[in-house]
């Protein structure tokens, strides 16, 4: 394999590496991490390293690249021989439906002041995605800390019911983690029961992958650790705290900080808008683009992607473009959506809704009343509308219709699932909205830092053209001054054109000029691609 020449981004973090102690790697988008950290695990060849993978993919996708002295594993598979193999029958054993998990866990009927009585599935129901925020945590056992409150529940007495789900999720985790329970384990029940049993890791080094978005239960296991600490990520993209992660690169104690400014990914035009956000976010850093790769800012009417603020964003998208006879795959499988549908089903014939987030409401009227008026609905309106302008049998079927990523003509994701992502054009869903006016002022409210994450991730999804769409409307808002964008000089190398697909127009850009063709470098002899 040829050598990578390291830039000076690249080297002062494998200086920082070598000197010992812990390092923290601030890395924007498409900085080239991954191959950063193969420089790492060259630079001490005869030490033994842990690259520890965010998932399955990036894990398999590193063992083709890393040197033979660095072991590349997911947390999930360093569990699973003492913990994960004695359960595979249960792993790998049907569904319990909720009725049948009621049963097992003793699951009572809970009334309430407002909306209908909790059934005992739907008691059982939110008991088992307690158990899951459990799992997530570092904690040591089951609390109210873990209960997930419903949509709606103002006029709920959330004490009781925290009350009576924390007891079942108790008898829950007690099932799942035992030798002979009747309840299907998910992977992260065996994560759990590693993580509670202190284990030790036996290696020099660990680099800790895509650390901003670390599992609390995971992030305690390798913060226990003697081995060298080396934590990798992007603060700026820290999209998932609403799991409960907490951005690791910031807790980590007596780090030494460097930084990866220089995206590979992407050009200057699609850096300039990444930095608009990165300032919006309130981040010190700022990326430059690649001078080899001449990205643009316009109109993608065949994108290879379009990305979405929410999941009924993703159903609008995929709906239109079968009726279009388009082949489309939709990252992550829809499940959200279809569990939605069925819900609606259920409640329009006066049903319990068995569905965690809809506890709380009478009936779908009331969902659809919640969706449409209530500030804390918002991410539900756009699927509740879809479901009432289609019915649920045709969300569902539209999403079982999908196809898988390899076969598709075009690639539907919401930003979070995107996230690792990237493609030639972008097109940014209708569905990112701006924050609504201040009623006292008129003025624009503010933008959460929470959104600005989930934009930056969106528009550095893409290496050669971005529709901003959704998100256009942040150049107008009173948050983003002016800056200077940041310069660089990559090395020279010979360019070749590549050819992107054939771009369309659309309405909001069709006046805005001609579609750039970007080009790439070709990496030299003495240089190996840099890429995340």
């Amino acid at each position: 394999m040829s050598t990578l020449t390291p830039t000076a981004e690249q080297q002062a973090v494998v200086d920082a590496f070598t000197a010992g102690g812990t390092v923290v790697v601030h890395a924007g988008a498409g900085t080239g991490k991954t191959s950063t950290l193969r420089l790492l695990a060259a630079a001490r060849p005869t030490a033994t390293g842990l690259y520890l993978a965010y998932n399955k993919a990036i894990q398999t996708e590193a063992e083709r690249s890393f040197p033979r002295n660095v072991d590349c594993r997911t947390a999930h598979s360093l569990a699973y021989r003492s913990f994960g193999a004695p359960m595979s029958a249960r792993l790998n054993g049907p569904r319990v439906t909720a009725k049948k998990a009621a049963g097992v866990l003793r699951a009572p009927w809970v009334p309430l002041d407002s909306g209908p009585d909790l059934d005992p599935g739907t008691v059982a129901s939110m008991a088992l995605r307690t158990v899951d925020r459990f799992c997530h945590s570092a904690d040591a056992e089951i609390t109210r800390r873990h209960f997930v409150p419903p949509e709606a529940s103002d006029h709920v007495d959330l004490s009781g019911l925290a009350a009576t789900v924390v007891a079942v999720a108790k008898r829950a985790w007690a099932d799942l983690s035992g030798p002979n329970g009747h309840l299907k384990p998910s992977h992260d029940v065996y994560l759990k029961l590693w993580q509670l049993s202190g284990p030790t890791l036996d290696y020099d080094f660990i680099l800790f992958d895509e650390a901003q978005d670390a599992n609390p239960a995971i992030a305690d296991v390798v913060t226990r650790q003697a081995s060298q600490l080396i934590a990798v990520g992007d603060s700026a993209q820290a999209i998932y705290g609403w799991r409960g992660a907490a951005d690791f690169l910031d807790r980590v104690e007596d780090a030494h900080h460097v930084a990866l400014t220089q995206s590979w990914r992407f050009g200057p035009a699609v850096a300039e808008e990444a930095n608009v956000w990165l300032g919006v976010i309130g981040s010190g850093m700022r990326l430059v683009g690649s001078s080899h790769r001449q990205s643009s800012l316009g109109p993608t009417e065949t994108p290879d992607a379009i990305l979405c603020r929410s999941n009924g964003g993703c159903l609008t998208e995929v709906m239109a473009a079968q009726s279009d006879d388009r082949p489309v795959a939709l990252v992550g499988g829809g499940d959200d959506m279809v569990r939605l549908a069925e819900a609606a089903q259920r409640m329009r014939v006066g049903r319990p809704a068995r569905h965690p987030e809809l506890v709380a409401f009478r009936d779908w009227a009331d969902v659809q009343d919640y969706a449409e008026h209530d500030p804390g609905g918002s991410d539900l309106a756009v699927a509740v509308r879809l479901i009432d302008k289609h019915g649920p049998e045709a969300i569902i079927e539209a999403i079982h219709a999908c196809v898988p990523e390899a076969e598709a003509d075009l690639t539907i994701s919401t930003a979070h699932k995107a996230k690792g992502g990237e493609w030639g054009q972008v097109l940014v869903g209708d569905d990112f909205r701006p924050p609504k006016d201040d009623p006292a002022t008129g003025r624009p409210g503010p933008i959460s830092r929470e959104e600005a994450m989930l934009a930056y991730v969106t528009v550095t999804r893409a290496m050669g053209r971005l529709d901003t769409g959704g998100l256009a409307w942040v150049h107008d808002h009173p948050c983003v001054v002016d800056t200077v964008p940041a310069t660089a000089v990559d090395p020279p190398a010979p360019e070749r054109t590549v050819a992107l697909p054939r771009a369309r127009r659309s309405e909001r850009f069709r006046d805005s000029g001609p579609l750039n063709v970007g080009t790439l470098p070709e990496p030299g002899a003495d240089q190996v691609a840099i890429g995340p």
